[in-house]
């Protein structure tokens, strides 16, 4: 019986995924799926094998912007333009 860590991680190495796309897969809140991501970040880093955790960031839909402090986080607005329009980042294991 796998771990939800084992099968997030499972997931992003097949393809590119959103906490949201991993939650409604595995049956989780988006909140819950983004420290599990974090977790497999560690372990990916951790593990001794050539892989690691890959994040596309959230952007901000109005404006572009991209900056945000932490990629493994789903913004609630755009600190340029303050909209509310946030792309989720995806995350993939290479």
């Amino acid at each position: 019986m796998e771990t939800t860590r084992q099968r997030i991680a499972d997931m992003l190495r097949e393809e590119p995924a959103t906490a949201s796309d991993l939650g409604e897969a595995l049956s989780l809140p988006t909140p819950v799926v983004y420290d599990h991501v974090e977790h497999v970040s560690r372990s990916v880093a951790d593990d001794g094998a050539d892989e690691e955790l890959l994040v596309a960031p959230p952007a901000c839909r109005d404006c572009g912007f991209d900056g945000f402090d932490d990629p493994i986080n789903e913004p609630s607005r755009c600190p340029e333009c303050k909209s509310e329009r946030i792309e989720e980042p995806a995350f993939v294991i290479r």
